[in-house]
């Protein structure tokens, strides 16, 4: 019989040392401390098996995992000498997700689950607190009805806020036990109205209801979100963890609390965290009161008047601290901790690895190796590649006047500036039209995912460093300041207010999460410096790739910005992004529209030494790195005059009359363009093009090698090959310009001819092709178009319904589609090699700078990748990781 439920506590746990994939991540923590000997609740879980056997069977659960349940709650029972469902000394239970994944507040718990009227009262026995009872009962009212019910938390709070304010109160803490029994009272009825039935009584069907929740909140809509940005997979399900409650709302000498055993912003050594007295975990959450510094330093640095932890609880504080020792160094990685303090008593409620901003996993990663926690290999592991994009953009520049509106906490460093916006659909919104936006809330909720994943940075009113808005945002290196409380949300009229000023919606303000200010208007920013612990792991990550990593890039900006991030070449200059200058674009329509050979090669005389000049600045910068160079690919309409203005300047230049420059433009319309008169298909028809552009490359390296002493390697790249005759032909005329260039000046170039992998033909042909081309560069963009028969200029309008249907798991121009693309690299590689065995390979599409596409390449054998600047660094370490992971 399958093994559905596996039980932890007492010093023990079932199930194989940390396995994540079955018992999920949560689950398989709590048993690791359970097994250390730390103080853990007992509990039991139930498997991701059970997630994934949930949904496969429409949502029908195993046969043997009722009796499973059962037993497993009967040892519990035991454990803590406490029985589910009895009036007299009732078991209280959490129920919690625990994907293997760490997916903070996307997915529903239940607390204090096992309350009705009669066990409300055993549990005030018990406790010999009334009102602590009590108060934990209107809690579990409110969880249970939110996420298992469908009655929105807000019912609850808008009768909570009523009843304070009747009272003049202004805290939780000051309601007494027999005002808890009125507002209970009230919560109830609220449930019977809103469903027409009373609110559930019987603790089984409370316990199936919660676990049926929590499975089902796998596949709502935050958690797909998340999913999706993370790129976790949806078959992996989440577990349930079903656990014995403990209560940090039994009075003062009771607590709960969040902590890091080192800052998640900057990475520094030192304990990090926050907690409230008198308090359930949801509180320090959800920002509903503002937390406790976990440290004297701490409270000391944020001029916090309350005690700390340290100060407040000075003997339960060095328990937790030696806790923290403990769990850091047997997992090798900062801990992102739960706990709650029962009446002294501490309990570790989960750990797991925290999530950290970018530079903080650089500077921990860095840190752990000096210590001799862990190796260099194991540090470039440790850091997500696509979190070093936190890291290559601006900050705001020192010099700047500051015009500070409001402050807060520093919950998530980095700077940012956008447009105003008070809610996360109008965030996505306003993003989907290019505006950058900043949201501010009171409070962020899981709900709000989309939109602070779609904002340049986050601000909200209330909550703490550890609340929703600050880890979440930490996960996503968005900017974030929270808790700044001196801001006054009016949600209807669309305005804050702040030290007497109004800010509305669509105003531009300035986030810097790293001192917690938010200014007016748009700060000054400047570059980062990428040393210390970025310029450590950089070196570590080159030594254990294999790949090169390369650039995409034309203007000697974008090539020195990719140079200063370690690009070791460049895998792609698109020479048409060149004739668009205003003083060249001119002579290229020129070109164009010149009705014979004669012609064209007039007007290309004048764009000669503007692609030379072009040419021979990024020689000098790349010195002797190679550069794969592609000749004109787009087709010609893309440089045809549009406006009366511009076929006025062409006829100028041409003397043509105006009427015949519109007819020589309108013979060469096309109907699909991109599928039409371009690429190598130009140079054929046009062979004068494609010798002026390598005539411009080859002077331009003899220019630079008389200058600087460096030979310039150019890899002169033919687009759009699809049959081998093609390049044959071009080949041959590109080599015999190089010929001449060489008499004429005396310096041979070094140089390779090849071309770019794009039709699917080219994949399956590669061996004929192989024979005339020294490298192959697999254009990922044009390939996938053309292998899907999708425009992404288009399908933009409906890639999000398939998304959404799961027809793709991912959108396949942001991340190599593996099985159909991917298939058709792997042949061209194999038959291209087998033609040629020294045949350089690389890839300068978009996913040069993903990831997973990364990982793709090594596995395909590719030499090279190559992608954006500022993608550079992210490739360089996940071109190490892939390396990493396949040796492994």
């Amino acid at each position: 019989m399958a093994k559905w439920v596996y039980a932890f506590g007492g010093g023990s746990a079932e199930g194989e040392k940390g396995d994540k994939n079955l018992l999920g991540g949560k689950g398989a923590n709590l048993a690791e401390m359970a097994r250390l000997g730390l103080p853990v609740p007992p509990g039991f879980t139930l498997t991701t098996e059970v997630c994934t056997a949930f949904y496969r069977n429409n949502r029908e659960y195993p046969a043997e995992l009722e009796s499973q349940v059962e037993a497993a709650l009967a040892d519990l029972e035991k454990k803590v000498g406490k029985r589910f469902g009895d009036p007299e000394n009732p078991l209280l239970v959490s129920v919690r997700s625990g994907a293997r994944a760490s997916m903070p507040g996307m997915m529903d718990t239940v607390l204090n689950l096992g309350l009705n009227d009669e066990t409300a009262e055993g549990l005030a026995e018990l406790s010999g607190d009334r009102r602590f009872a009590l108060d934990s009962y209107r809690r579990f009212i409110t969880m249970y009805s939110d996420v298992v019910l469908g009655v929105s938390h807000s019912t609850f709070e808008e009768i909570l806020e009523r009843f304070k304010e009747d009272r003049d109160y202004t805290l939780d803490t000051e309601i007494a036990a027999a005002e808890w029994e009125e507002i209970i009272a009230e919560y109830k009825a609220a449930v019977r109205k809103a469903l027409g039935e009373p609110f559930p009584t019987d603790p089984r069907d409370q316990l199936w209801g919660a676990i049926g929740a929590v499975f089902s909140s796998w596949m709502n809509d935050r958690a797909i979100t998340y999913r999706r940005m993370y790129d976790i997979p949806e078959s992996w399900g989440t577990a349930v963890n079903v656990q014995a409650m403990v209560f940090g709302n039994m009075g003062e000498t009771s607590a709960t609390g969040v902590a890091f055993t080192r800052d998640p912003s900057t990475g520094e050594k030192g304990y990090y965290g926050e907690f409230l007295i008198n308090a359930q975990g949801e509180d320090v959450v959800a920002g509903i009161r503002t937390p406790q510094c976990l440290t004297k330093v701490m409270r000391e640095k944020m001029g916090d008047p309350q005690p700390s932890m340290e100060e407040a609880m000075p003997q339960v504080y060095a328990q937790l601290i030696d806790v923290f020792d403990r769990l850091e160094r047997h997992y090798r990685d900062m801990q992102d901790i739960e706990f709650t303090v029962e009446r002294g008593t501490l309990w570790m409620l989960q750990t797991r690895a925290g999530k950290r901003t970018a530079r903080a996993a650089l500077k921990i990663a860095v840190d752990m190796v000096a210590d001799g926690l862990i190796g260099e290999e194991e540090a470039v592991l440790r850091v997500e590649p696509s979190a070093l994009d936190q890291l290559l953009h601006p900050t705001i520049d020192e010099s700047y006047e500051r015009d500070v509106i409001a402050k807060g906490l520093p919950a998530s460093p980095g700077a940012a500036a956008g447009k105003v916006v008070f809610d996360a659909d109008e965030a996505e919104h306003m993003a989907k039209l290019g505006e950058k936006v900043i949201l501010v809330r009171v409070e962020t909720s899981p709900e709000d995912i989309h939109g602070m994943h779609a904002a340049q940075a986050i601000v909200t009113a209330r909550g703490g460093m550890t609340s929703h808005a600050a880890v979440v945002a930490r996960g996503m290196g968005r900017p974030c300041v929270s808790g700044a409380g001196e801001i006054k949300i009016d949600v209807a009229a669309r305005t804050f207010t702040a030290r007497g000023r109004k800010v509305h919606e669509g105003d531009m303000i300035t986030v810097d999460g790293a001192t917690g200010e938010v200014l007016a208007g748009e700060a000054k920013m400047i570059k980062p410096e990428l040393t210390g612990d970025f310029a450590s792991l950089m070196v570590w990550a080159d030594r254990a790739r294999r790949m090169k990593v390369r650039t995409n890039a034309e203007t000697p900006l974008d090539v020195q910005t990719a140079k200063e991030f370690g690009a070791e070449g460049i895998g792609l200059c698109r020479t048409e992004h060149m004739f668009f200058d205003a003083d060249r674009i001119a002579a290229v329509r020129e070109m164009i529209l010149a009705e014979d050979q004669s012609g064209r090669i007039k007007a290309l005389s004048k764009i000669l030494p503007m692609q030379r000049d072009d040419f021979a600045e990024i020689f000098r910068i790349m010195e002797d790195r190679p550069c794969t160079i592609r000749l004109l690919d787009p087709p010609l309409h893309e440089f045809l005059p549009h406006t009366d203005e511009d076929v006025k300047a062409v006829a100028e230049a041409t003397g043509l009359p105006a009427a015949g420059l519109m007819e020589r433009a309108k013979s060469l319309a096309e109907t699909n363009p991109m599928l039409g008169h371009r690429g190598c298909r130009l140079g054929i028809t046009y062979p004068e093009i494609y010798e002026m552009q390598a005539r411009a490359i080859f002077e331009a390296q003899a220019i630079v090698e008389k200058e600087t002493g460096f030979k310039p390697v150019a890899e002169v790249m033919i687009p759009l090959v699809a049959v081998a005759k093609e390049l044959e032909i071009l080949k041959v005329r590109i080599e015999a310009i190089a010929r001449k260039v060489e008499k004429e000046t005396g310096t041979a170039p070094v140089y390779l001819i090849g071309t770019m992998i794009e039709l699917p033909r080219a994949a399956l042909r590669a061996a004929d092709i192989a024979a005339h081309a020294e490298f192959f560069s697999f254009g990922t963009n044009d390939l996938t178009q053309t292998t899907f028969g999708l425009s992404r200029d288009d399908a933009g309008k409906f890639l999000g319904d398939y998304l959404e249907a799961q027809i793709f798991e991912k959108d396949p121009f942001v991340s190599l589609d593996q099985e159909g693309v991917g298939d058709l690299i792997k042949i061209a590689v194999e038959r291209g090699r087998g033609a040629r065995e020294n045949l350089k390979l690389g890839i300068c599409g978009e996913h040069g700078g993903d990831p997973a596409s990364i990982r793709f390449c090594e596995e395909a054998g590719l030499d090279y990748v190559s992608c954006s600047p500022y993608r550079v660094p992210i490739a360089r370490l996940a071109a190490a990781q892939a390396a990493l992971k396949k040796s492994a």
